[in-house]
């Protein structure tokens, strides 16, 4: 049995930032994640924008916590390494009935603390995003894009670099109580702590009873989304959002440059039984694809190169749709438990301040000694492709592994790969690979790159083809040989 300070469960973007952040001071801490790597639910399955916190109900939480997050994060991503790009954001309107919507939004926005809010007539709306269909809109010059696997993985790795132990493949099983918290995994690894801290996403509910707080109800909220090709800096300069509508679970559907730029159609909303089922469906994305063309009409299907599904841990039950506030507190009932519920978008712009929130929470209860030696920053590894010739040449000649082109959608070379696989999580999944060197991200979703990647993990790691996942234990790729 291992003996901690904290043992934080989930390491999702808000898991990741609270470890992070409470590495700063001299304890121990445990943060048991279920999935092999990082961001392997919510935090990997969104529409990876920087929210502003306009459409947040003033006064609370998810409207201060994302306000104060937006203003941060462009520091935050340039302490870590990570993509970030200020785009603005468009909310467009069709009818007059969106623009007194948007008039109510902007004065929302306002009281929440935002900056720069502006309605715009059709002829400044072309101006900002030529291709956009709509009579006006609201622009808010402070959204920005970001790389959300990044940043987890850049808060995680800042995290361990600071001293922070991570478990992967800990499953939760079991939690008893007396004189702090006694967790189980399913491998059977035991953690005695004196605070536990749940940030278990769409499992957050299950947590909180196990752990002996409040039975917390979350409905599943699917979001389905095309993944379109690198064509945003034709056609999208800035995430494109619908005047919102009440009554659905999200923003609607909407448009949205990547850092990587490629173009994202969703999120869908639709409540669902069963917090795992990822199915893209094709009425929903039929749909999709209908609503996005109406505001973008130089959309084609044959810019599709992929699609998946993520799932929102909403509070607010099918009946009432929208948003209930995020829940972040020490259960008075239930000592030592900090709670992290329904933290939903715009959770990943909050992330860092929930941490510090979460820090003042867990002051009350452990001593918060700081470190002489907290590492701040994160540098991330080489991209190939974003190098001058001049730059890459020189690179060929240090190591002529970056010569190699394993992924040529991407232009991902064989050294990228290697630092992949040799990341400090001993992640070795294709996901875990995909999301630190972009592989298999391209049109041809793997077809040239993954034998090759498969064929490195064999020959030079010694990995036997059925021990390979996509992701998690499950999700093996092989099953033996055939003649």
């Amino acid at each position: 049995m291992d003996q901690r300070d904290v043992v934080i469960i989930g390491a999702g973007g808000v898991g990741c930032a609270v470890a992070r952040e409470l590495s700063r001071y001299q304890l121990r801490i445990t943060v048991l994640e279920k999935e092999c790597d990082v961001a392997g639910g919510i935090s990997g399955r969104n529409s990876a924008v920087v929210h502003a916190g306009f459409n947040n109900a003033p006064g609370s939480l998810m409207a201060k916590l994302c306000v104060e997050g937006n203003r941060g994060f462009e520091g935050l991503c340039r302490q870590l390494d990570v993509p970030y790009r200020k785009t603005g954001k468009l909310l467009v309107a069709f009818d007059e009935q969106d623009m007194e919507a948007l008039g109510a939004i902007l004065r929302q926005g306002e009281e929440n603390g935002c900056e720069g809010l502006r309605l715009v007539d059709r002829e400044e709306l072309k101006r900002l995003a030529p291709g956009i269909e709509g009579i006006g809109g609201m622009y808010s010059p402070q959204t920005a894009v970001f790389d959300p696997f990044a940043y987890c993985i850049a808060l995680a790795e800042n995290a361990l670099a600071n001293g922070v132990d991570f478990r992967f493949g800990s499953k939760v099983v079991g939690i008893e109580r007396g004189g702090g918290f006694l967790v189980t995994t399913a491998g059977g690894d035991r953690f005695a702590c004196r605070l536990l801290i749940n940030c278990a996403g769409l499992s957050s509910g299950r947590i909180s009873q196990m752990a002996g707080g409040p039975p917390y109800r979350i409905y599943p909220c699917r979001g389905e989304y095309f993944i379109l090709d690198r064509i945003a800096d034709q056609l999208l300069p800035m995430p494109v959002y619908p005047a919102p509508r009440k009554g659905i679970g999200g923003l609607g559907v909407h448009l949205t440059p990547t850092s990587a730029g490629n173009i994202l159609i969703g999120p869908s909303a639709e409540y669902i039984s069963q917090s795992d089922d990822l199915s893209c469906t094709r009425p929903v994305m039929e749909g999709l694809f209908d609503q996005a063309k109406a505001i973008l009409p130089a959309l084609s299907r044959k810019h599709i190169i992929g699609s998946y599904a993520g799932i929102r841990p909403k509070l607010a039950p099918p009946e009432e749709g929208g948003y209930r506030d995020f829940v972040i507190r020490e259960e008075e009932d239930c000592p030592g438990l900090i709670n992290l519920i329904g933290i939903e978008s715009p959770g990943l712009t909050a992330s860092m301040p929930i941490a510090r929130m979460v820090r003042e929470i867990a002051g009350e209860a452990l001593p918060l000694q700081e470190k002489e030696d907290f590492i701040a920053e994160r540098t991330a590894p080489i991209r190939f492709r974003d190098l001058t010739e001049d730059a890459q040449a020189a690179l060929i000649r240090e190591d002529p592994e970056y010569g190699e082109i394993i992924c040529r959608c991407q232009k991902v070379t064989k050294r990228e790969i290697r630092n992949a696989i040799e990341n400090p999580f001993g992640a070795r999944s294709i996901s875990a690979i995909k999301y630190r060197a972009w592989a298999t991200t391209g049109r041809c979703n793997g077809g040239y790159c993954l034998t090759r990647i498969v064929d490195m993990l064999v020959k030079e790691y010694g990995m036997k083809p059925e021990e390979i996942s996509y992701r998690s234990p499950g999700s093996e790729l092989f099953a033996g040989e055939v003649k």
